[in-house]
């Protein structure tokens, strides 16, 4: 995966930590349905968001390490969704299978944040003398859709 552009600080920044466990996929999409709800946004944004973090802490468990990480960034143009995992491997994008049980998470993220999200390391928000990786990606907000042109991986 080509990192595009960092993940940048916002004004409103939120960080929970997430442990290795079972539930902790789930808890994570309400996590952020119930903070994105909060802000009024739109069932469709909020449900691609949910979907995009779910993939997110999926990838950060089945090949990163521990510990775990959930930071969300708002600002007026545009939410930001960090998983940051203690591995130093960046992703790289797996081959176009479609009888592959996985390996489609990355290509949801990037189809529906539309090339908006990336991966590189990040100190941790909550321990910043902990390194990891940041994987993320960037939605904007009602209303700004369409005033920016969006960095397409492989261009």
């Amino acid at each position: 995966m080509t990192t595009l552009r960092s993940a940048r600080r916002s004004p409103v920044q939120y960080v929970w930590s997430l442990r290795e466990d079972a539930q902790t996929v789930g808890r994570a999409r309400a996590i952020i349905r119930d903070e994105l709800s909060a802000l009024a946004l739109s069932p469709d944004f909020i449900d691609d968001a949910v979907l995009m973090v779910s993939e997110l802490v999926t990838n950060a468990f089945m090949y990163g390490d521990s510990p775990y990480e959930l930071i969300l960034h708002i600002d007026a143009k545009e939410i930001m969704c960090v998983v940051v995992d203690g591995s130093p491997i960046l992703p790289a994008p797996s081959p176009h299978d479609l009888q592959a049980e996985h390996g489609r998470g990355l290509r949801i993220i990037a189809r529906l944040s539309d090339g908006f999200y990336g991966c590189h390391p990040q100190r941790y928000a909550s321990h910043p003398d902990l390194v990891g990786k940041a994987t993320w990606f960037a939605l904007p907000r009602a209303g700004v859709a369409g005033t920016v042109v969006p960095i397409r991986a492989g261009t």
